[in-house]
């Protein structure tokens, strides 16, 4: 028996990195899985490695049109939708008073009005199907600062503050709303170099890790796995009692200064 039998989750900016191995995991404990990105080649083949428990959607999640279809391909497939996992985010780094307003509002719709969308969209399929999960991707910049990451850091408070109001409209409706907060993680994100064929990826994920080493107590970066785990957690029955809260996994990041 598989922690999600039973259920259909969509899963945003799963092609690669945290949501690949979210989409992984949640098939691995019995869920249908749609595969949403823009990363069409990647996603589709993941979803036909996954098997007849996934399917691949092109998904822009900054339009209202690719939500809907996105909707229709689960009720198609599966037959409903009882499961949202808003992983979809980009990030740059610049300084705030450098950041380019188009750059800013390109980062603002991905994080911040993709989440939005994804809640609009797919409340009320969840409603319909009988209640479920929503869990957002928040980030450790959505709970404290972070120099050079103004805009990233804005949509991710916001996604916080989304968390809290959609899981206190949605509960009525038997929908759990919560949003998952990480750190440094090892993925693309924080090591462009595994996107750079001409890179060595190893190198370049040393170099992310070696200096995490001096900010993190736990003294490393973290694995996307490891986030898909807590994804997980609060997709299944085990958090029933769990909404509108932001969950950090940071190795300790957050906590304070460390003094090592």
């Amino acid at each position: 028996m598989g922690r999600l039998d039973g259920r259909v989750v969509v899963v945003t900016g799963a092609a690669r990195g945290q949501g690949e191995q979210e989409a992984r995991l949640f098939v691995a404990e019995g869920a249908a899985v749609v595969v949403a990105d823009v990363l069409d080649e990647q996603g589709e083949t993941l979803a036909k490695e996954l098997g007849p428990r996934a399917r691949y959607v092109h998904l822009d999640v900054g339009r209202e049109e690719d939500w809907a279809a996105a909707a229709t391909v689960a009720r198609d497939a599966f037959g409903k939708v009882d499961g949202l996992v808003n992983n979809a985010g980009i990030l740059r780094f610049n300084a705030l008073v450098d950041t380019p307003l188009e750059e800013f509002l390109q980062i603002v719709r991905v994080n911040q009005v993709g989440v939005f969308l994804g809640i609009k969209t797919l409340a009320p399929e969840i409603a319909a199907a009988g209640g479920g999960t929503v869990v957002n991707t928040a980030s450790y910049t959505g709970l404290t600062g972070m120099a050079y990451v103004g805009a990233y850091s804005a949509t991710k408070h916001a996604i916080v503050g989304l968390t809290r109001v959609a899981a206190l409209e949605l509960a009525p409706q038997g929908i759990r709303v919560n949003a998952v907060c990480p750190g440094a993680i090892d993925t693309a994100m924080s090591n462009p170099a595994l996107l750079d064929p001409a890179a060595d990826p190893e190198a370049g994920s040393e170099a992310v890790a070696r200096f995490y080493r001096k900010l993190v107590p736990l003294g490393r970066i973290g694995r996307a796995e490891e986030v898909a785990r807590l994804a997980l957690f609060l997709s299944c029955e085990e958090s029933s009692y769990v909404t509108g809260q932001p969950f950090v996994i940071d190795g300790g990041w957050l906590a304070g200064v460390s003094a090592r």
